[in-house]
């Protein structure tokens, strides 16, 4: 009671139940009588217990380092009937973060809230979505990697060690630390408490830089052979603009591949024509030769070479609006070989090579997204040098024959140079401080999300004045509370409602940035997404999305020549260099901004386009069906402080191209490539495997997949084919919408209620022309509503001899189409599982039943329609 004499008690803000006397007490009596009655009676755990439990608590957490009052706990819990959570925190021997999180996790599983944002805060972790359907009994959950264990099989592995001095180090944990490395010279923990700090501050740089770096990618040219004697064979459609007419390359081109051996056809295109007329043009061109629309070889286009403004959006270049029409064009007029665009002056494959057109650059852009819509149309896009001679039409045609599978190259005098994107390297430190803001910095779409992120940067990192424009200015939503924040870190803001794709507002609002805070850099990030596949793009939906990047940019170039920029950045879109489905205007936008940056660095101005994946939370104007599409492509959304971390390092390495994405490479290279090879991503993705097994979900049609798929159906009647087809295709939609097993689709359920957008249709698509050989529409998934509708479409066409003249009992079909879309589970709960087995065990020969095991292996491996096929009628139904 000395000891304890001078203890001042005071009450607490959390409530506090004694074990001694077993209710509430006020703590302010906790005085050194308290003590030790508490040291000398009878712990009250279980009445204090059932008080909590009779004041309504049931959640029950020890916070120890070994679990002693759990057990006692629990028995008093149960005794009193009640129904409560009882969790530890630690215990002996796992006394680490895992096991902290572990108890945390039980908590959340229980129904309790648990602080995952402090929990995890400075951590690097994000928000993952997990599948809605709570009866799916199928694990999701990743196996950690397996650390390696010493050759005795005693004690941790060298990357356990690692890794718990590191996690030491990046919690600050001191103690842990000491534990350890085993210090016990007090001398020595002083000089750890002193370092920590900084050894953790530098350790998480150095993760994050890490990771950064894992995403950064650049552009490369490879030296690709040519079969520079290869000769072209058959009948090629060759587009040009009439504009052009006079153009020397043009009349070289179309003599050089004659000469070459092929019977060119020569389509005239004027700058007005749209598709229809287009359409017209073609057919014309084939009814004067004579020839069928199958019997083209190959489309040669020159249509891109046309930078004239179209006659009533001006933002699109006629060139790209009649290379849009053509690939519709060609299309309605049955014609199914590969189209090849080319260009002039749209890339640089070296410093001493000038990309001087950003606006043919528009077509590379374009052609990403034909080749992903359209792989079995699709040849690719070639740049031509500036004189054609016969060298050079050697190489063109060697290019066209296809025989090297390159779909993205540019023929120059030393040679043909493919294109390639790569990991970027880059140095650990620069020689400068690297890049910092001052003065005035422009940034448009400023008040948007991605503006957000850039412009508290900038005024984290010494920008004096912010220009922020936006359509709306401070009637944007969040824009007077962004402002105020700006202003809190230190910086002048002027929010200014300007389109900055009008250039008379824009010089506006750059004459009205002071004198005393000169404009010294631009963030152009604006930008409009309007998804839609290439078959339903018009030249005024294109004009949308290209107005607010393409004019922009090419305001702020010109209207900022003459001023001491020390950083031009564009935020472009790996869109424009990968390409995907649905985004044709998006790509060819940003394509012009990459080659803008180019443009300006070779002309000796700052300049730097950044190729952005998708960000987490609302950045890169990336809605909700397309930032789940790339993330099941591959693409990951990045953490939008990192992605800043990676603008920063941009600059400061004066790079002029940048991709920088959190992608899956094997697995996007899959989703773009299709069944044909992804030549410019060969240099970040693995050898694809042939051997696919054929019960896998999701199939890898090879070669000759479409003629074997034909032969295994040749012989069957239509109501085989069909069922067959729809196997198929269950297949595939369940590969395009990620589902582990076929069983979820349902043969009647429409693809929109299952899930299907533009994108996800468009790689249906993809995989079913491919397996098939058919020419589908891009529209198919929406065309033909379901399952059971799609597979009657495939069978039609693929074997249009049949001509229909076999007629299947509508009724049986009926029926058969509603047992196929029965769930198993329905079967065993209306007691019908038993007798649908038994009806499997019959053979139509008369043979003695399958063994048990066999069958019950056999029906293991069936799937629904399997199972109601052999139910009605034997084996051969």
């Amino acid at each position: 009671l000395k000891v304890l004499a001078d203890i001042a008690p005071r009450s607490s803000e959390v409530p506090f139940y004694s074990t001694v006397s077993g209710e509430l007490v006020d703590t302010a009596g906790l005085d050194a009588e308290y003590w030790y009655r508490n040291l000398r009676q009878t712990v009250e755990l279980e009445a204090t217990t059932r008080t909590l439990l009779d004041s309504g608590h049931g959640v029950f957490i020890e916070a120890s380092p070994h679990p002693v009052l759990m057990l006692p706990l629990q028995q008093t819990v149960e005794a009193a009937g009640a129904r409560a959570v009882v969790v530890g925190t630690l215990r002996r021997d796992e006394g680490g973060l895992e096991q902290f999180l572990t108890s945390a996790a039980e908590l959340h599983v229980s129904g309790v809230g648990v602080g995952w944002p402090t929990v995890f805060g400075g951590r690097g972790a994000r928000r993952v979505d997990l599948p809605t359907y709570a009866f799916q009994r199928q694990r999701y959950w990743l196996d950690a990697p397996v650390g390696e264990v010493p050759a005795g099989g005693e004690g941790l592995g060298a990357d356990a060690v690692d890794a718990r001095f590191w996690e030491a180090v990046e919690r600050e944990d001191l103690e842990a630390l000491v534990r350890t490395l085993e210090v016990d010279d007090a001398e020595q923990q002083s000089s750890l408490t002193a370092l920590l700090p900084a050894l953790s501050s530098w350790r998480r740089q150095w993760r994050e830089r890490s990771t950064v770096d894992g995403w950064r990618h650049s552009v490369v040219w490879k030296s690709v052979e040519s079969a520079a004697e290869a000769t072209l064979t058959g009948t090629w459609l060759v587009a040009v603009p009439k504009v052009c007419g006079d153009d020397a390359l043009l009349a070289s081109v179309v003599d050089g591949l004659a000469g070459r051996g092929a019977h060119v056809v020569r389509v005239v295109v004027d700058a007005a024509d749209g598709r229809e007329v287009m359409t017209q043009r073609l057919r014309g061109a084939l009814d004067d030769t004579g020839m069928d629309p199958s019997g083209v070889t190959g489309v040669f286009s020159l249509l891109g070479l046309d930078e004239s403004a179209h006659g009533s959006f001006e933002v699109v270049p006629a060139g790209l609006a009649a290379t849009v029409a053509l690939v519709q064009g060609l299309g309605d007029a049955g014609v199914v070989a590969p189209l090849w665009c080319g260009t002039r002056g749209a890339v640089s494959v070296g410093r001493s090579d000038r990309l001087v057109s950003p606006t043919q650059a528009m077509v590379w852009g374009l052609g990403r997204i034909v080749g992903v819509e359209y792989p079995q149309r699709w040849g690719g896009v070639v740049d031509l040098p500036e004189t054609i001679d016969s060298r050079a039409v050697a190489r063109l045609a060697g290019v066209l024959t296809g025989a090297e599978s390159e779909d993205q190259v540019a023929v120059r005098g030393s040679g043909v140079f493919g294109k390639r994107l790569v990991r970027a390297s880059a140095p650990d430190s620069t020689a400068t401080d690297g890049w910092r803001p001052s003065g005035s910095v422009l940034v448009t779409g400023g008040t948007g999300a991605l503006g957000g992120h850039v412009a508290r940067w900038l005024a984290r990192t010494g920008a004096e004045h912010l220009v922020l424009t936006s359509r709306r200015g401070m009637e944007a939503e969040g824009a007077a509370e962004l402002k105020a924040e700006l202003e809190e870190l230190g910086a002048r803001v002027t929010v200014a409602a300007c389109d900055t794709a009008d250039r008379a507002e824009l010089a506006g609002v750059l004459d009205a940035i002071p004198s005393e805070f000169p404009l010294t850099a631009v963030v152009h990030s604006a930008g409009v997404l309007d998804d839609g596949v290439i078959d339903a793009l018009t030249t005024e939906r294109a004009a949308g999305v290209l107005r607010p990047k393409v004019d922009a940019a090419r305001n702020l170039h010109e209207l900022t020549a003459g001023m001491d920029l020390s950083a031009f950045v564009l935020f472009s879109s790996a869109a424009g260099t990968t390409g995907g489905p649905g985004q044709g205007s998006y790509a060819a936008g940003n394509a012009f901004l990459d080659a803008l940056a180019a443009q300006r660095r070779s002309d000796g101005l700052p300049a730097v386009s950044i190729a952005w994946g998708a960000w987490a939370g609302s950045g890169m104007v990336i809605d909700g069906d397309l930032e789940g599409h790339m993330e099941r492509g591959g693409v990951a959304p990045m953490d939008p402080d990192l992605a800043i971390s990676a603008l920063q390092r941009a600059l400061d390495l004066e790079e002029t191209f940048v991709l920088v994405a959190d992608a899956a490479w094997d697995r996007l290279g899959e989703e773009l490539g299709g069944t044909r090879p992804t030549p410019m991503l060969s240099e970040l993705t693995k050898p694809r495997r042939s051997n696919v097994s054929s019960a896998s979900a999701d199939p890898e049609p090879a070669e000759s997949a479409a003629a074997e798929l034909r032969a295994s159906l040749e012989g069957l009647s239509s109501a085989k084919r069909q069922r067959s087809l729809r196997k198929l295709v269950r297949q595939h939609v369940a590969a395009v919408l990620v589902h582990a097993t076929p069983d979820a689709i349902e043969s009647d359920r429409s693809f929109r209620e299952l899930g299907f957008d533009s994108l996800t249709a468009v790689q249906l698509r993809n995989r079913l022309g491919a397996i098939t050989g058919l020419e589908l529409p891009t529209t198919l998934a929406f065309d033909f509503p379901n399952l059971t509708v799609l597979a009657e479409h495939l069978e039609t066409n693929m074997f249009p001899q049949a001509g229909g003249a076999e007629q299947n009992d509508p009724e049986e079909d009926r029926i058969r189409e509603a047992l196929a879309s029965i769930p198993l589970t329905r079967f065993r709960e209306a007691g019908l599982m038993d007798a649908l087995l038994e009806l499997a065990d019959i053979s139509e020969s008369g043979s003695e039943p399958v063994p048990q095991e066999e069958m019950n292996s056999a029906v293991d491996e069936m799937d629904v329609d399997d199972l109601v096929q052999r139910a009605l009628g034997g084996a051969d139904l």
